[in-house]
């Protein structure tokens, strides 16, 4: 069995399709959870996300998570079920296309399946993940304007190029990024990911960078401040 072990809570991931990387960490601990009462992770995998906006967030928040593969969604379950927070987070199996809350929510989070124009992967149920055959930059703005309250944010993390053509279409839609930051593994490397935080409210956008490694496999202080409250001591 995968399990992989943070401070405060164990992730299960051998039945999950995406195993637990440095995107979902990097994305659960650099969103801005504040006081957010309602937050919606979309695709949530083997929850990691659900459960880190758990661990920051206050006790009566209220977490949903969504995913439409069926295995992921019962590794998910299991996972809450087996946190300090078996009922802050609902997980439900459905489409986000066609998932209908009787709420909006003040913060949403996606790591969301992309490489759109790369090669499928052999894998069938992996390309569905990994690609946006099932849920495109399009479906994701459309249901974020549909779901997120006025004063909400959406996170996201997305490759360099997915990212700009992200920002294009947001601007078309009347959202706007108030907050970027361009992710490095290694200051020798190109950009490799792009954190961002939109909004319908147009504040002034707040820019800056993470690198991860300042050495061979020792991270930079920022990281290992950024991240401190999950990653056991290492």
């Amino acid at each position: 069995m995968g399990v992989f072990k943070f401070k405060k809570f164990s992730i299960c991931d051998d039945r999950a399709t995406m195993k637990v990387g440095t995107d979902a960490v990097l994305l659960g601990a650099w969103s801005d959870v504040g006081q957010s009462k309602t937050i919606l992770d979309i695709g949530s995998g083997s929850c990691i996300i659900s459960l880190m906006m758990a661990q920051r967030s206050n006790p009566d928040t209220r977490i949903d998570a969504v995913e439409l593969l069926k295995d992921d969604a019962q590794q998910s379950v299991e996972n809450i079920v087996n946190s300090p927070w078996p009922d802050k987070i609902s997980v439900t199996h459905s489409d986000i296309r066609t998932f209908t809350p009787s709420t909006k929510y003040d913060l949403i989070v996606c790591n969301p399946p992309f490489f759109s124009n790369s090669l499928l992967p052999p894998v069938e149920v992996r390309s569905r993940v990994r690609h946006d055959i099932t849920l495109t930059l399009d479906d994701l703005i459309s249901n974020t304007i549909r779901l997120l309250s006025p004063g909400g944010k959406l996170c996201v993390i997305l490759p360099v190029n997915e990212g700009e053509f992200f920002i294009e279409k947001i601007n078309a839609k009347n959202l706007f990024l108030n907050r970027l930051t361009r992710f490095y593994s290694r200051t020798s490397k190109p950009q490799e990911r792009s954190l961002m935080e939109i909004g319908f409210i147009h504040d002034s956008l707040i820019e800056d960078s993470l690198i991860l490694y300042q050495s061979k496999d020792q991270w930079t202080d920022e990281y290992r401040m950024l991240t401190s409250e999950f990653y056991l001591d290492r």
